[in-house]
């Protein structure tokens, strides 16, 4: 059975759960695209970051 159909007798309680699980996946995706190619410039910063303060 399709999903959208079952929408329409989901309560308001159970609308508003998927809507915000939805949202979350949505999020985390998003997330996980854009901070994925950062991570190694984001930790060779740190590193050098901390080499900087060990030498002052």
């Amino acid at each position: 059975m399709p999903l959208l159909p079952r929408w329409r007798y989901m309560s308001a309680d159970a609308k508003a759960i998927t809507l915000r699980v939805g949202w979350s996946a949505l999020a985390v995706v998003v997330v996980a695209l854009v901070l994925r190619p950062l991570l190694p410039w984001l930790a060779l910063s740190l590193i050098l970051y901390f080499i900087w303060q060990r030498r002052r």
